[in-house]
This record gives structure tokens, sequence and C-alpha cells, in this order.
């Protein structure tokens, strides 16, 4: 089960929304790229960045000019992903140095410049699938679709996309522990491999979904909020995907 830390921006710093409210920001740093080097020296091997001023249609000159700058400040792959609604947009990030980007909103409403987008990118496309109760949202989680995320998966899946990236919204920056069922079922409907998102707030749903996931292809978990918050640590949280018997020297949250 590889771990995954989140940096999520906002104005340029590091921050978590709860259950992707927009007004509900709360700040965990000035400097995402000190943020992104110290995941690094921790052990992380990958990076999951998001770029929310991109997700809610505002003006993200300032956030794409931070992913650029972690780009370059650390030695490990970044997943990238935010208002990323266009091929352009895409091929821009990849060109920047992004090993994977993470579309959403593109993937709903243009099926076709997702299925050329993977032709030419391969495995460095992946689909996040957000849903709220199974249905799902769109452009910064505020508009909802006609169409339940296993649909999605099953669609997605026929144009040879090889990673979802699901988010269960209720649970997402909540800590009231991953929908490892929902993920799973997921996993199962497109057969696809899975990353998970949203919820996680102890050591225990970590060693949950590595059980889990052996199984129905979920192999990977973002972790944003118990790490800022201190309900384990990032090195807890690696060592607990390795072996199911650490435990955290933190109080979980």
């Amino acid at each position: 089960m590889l771990i995954i830390p989140a940096i999520d921006l906002r104005q340029g710093r590091c921050v978590r929304l709860t259950q992707g409210q927009r007004t509900d920001a709360k700040i965990y740093g000035d400097d995402p790229v000190e943020v992104a080097r110290s995941f690094e020296s921790q052990g992380a091997a990958m990076l999951h960045v998001v770029n929310l001023d991109g997700a809610f249609d505002e003006g993200d000159s300032l956030n794409r000019k931070v992913i650029l700058q972690i780009i370059r400040a650390v030695g490990i792959p970044l997943q990238v992903g935010g208002g990323l609604r266009s091929a352009r947009a895409v091929e821009r990030l990849i060109e920047a140095g992004a090993s994977r980007v993470v579309v959403g909103t593109l993937a709903v409403e243009s099926p076709e410049a997702l299925g050329n987008l993977v032709r030419r990118f391969g495995s460095r496309i992946a689909v996040g699938i957000d849903a709220r109760d199974g249905s799902v949202k769109t452009h910064g989680w505020e508009r909802g679709e006609n169409l339940s995320a296993i649909e999605l998966a099953r669609r997605v899946a026929l144009v040879n996309v090889e990673r979802i990236i699901y988010t269960d919204i209720a649970r997402d920056g909540m800590l009231n522990g991953v929908n490892v069922e929902q993920t799973c079922t997921v996993a199962h409907a497109s057969g696809l491999k899975v990353t998970a998102s949203g919820g996680v707030s102890s050591l225990k749903d970590i060693e949950r979904l590595g059980k889990a996931g052996s199984a129905c292809g979920v192999d990977s978990v973002i972790v944003g909020r118990a790490i800022y918050e201190e309900c384990f640590t990032l090195g807890d949280a690696l060592q607990s995907a390795e072996s199911s018997s650490v435990k955290s020297n933190f109080d979980n949250c």
C-alpha cells in the first residue's frame, strides 16, 4: 500500500478543506515547497498536489507557479490535479515534469479528449472520481452529475485509463474513516488500479484498506489532514503500510 501525502494549494498556501467546501479552509503552511521537501525527507515516494483555485475556476496563476517550484524542488514523482479541463492544460503540466496528471471534470464532459490524452500519455493520465452518496460531482465538487461513480469508472476503463483516484466527498477532511467498501466496489467494477482518498484518521484505516485492497485492486491511499493534525506521522503510516503490527506514537484523532 503506497502512502501518498497530499498538498492542497489555496492562494499559494498549503490548506485542507472540509468536504471540499471552498469557504472552509484550514491553513497548514505558507510554504508548500518546504512541506513537499519535508514529506520527501520523511520517506514519501510520491506527492499528491491539488490546485484548489483551479478546481474552483478562480485565478490560479500563483498555485501554478508553486506547483512548478515543487516539481523542481523534490526528486520524487508528483501527481497533480485540480482544474485541468483542457488537453493543453494537461500537456503543460506533463511538459513541466508532473509524473501523473489527474483529470475529473474533463473525463465526464470530454470523453473523447480523455481518450486522446490516454493514447498520448498512457499511465501518466489518471481519472479522479469524486462522489457524494455514490453520485459524481465535478467543477470543484460543486456541480452534480446524473452519473454514478460506478458508471464513470466503467466508462473510463473503456478508453484504457489505468488508474482512478476515488474520493468520498462526505469523508474528505472529516477524519472519520475511509469508505473502504465503496472504494473496493469502484475497483471491482472497473478492473482498474485505484487510489483511495478521503477520511483517513488513524493507522487502523490504513491497515483496513491494505487488507481489503490486496483483494480488490486498491493499491494506494492519499493522506492529508491526519498527518497535518498529527494523528500519526508519515513515518508511522509508511511503517503501518508494511506491517499491521506497527502502532502510532500519537493518539489517533
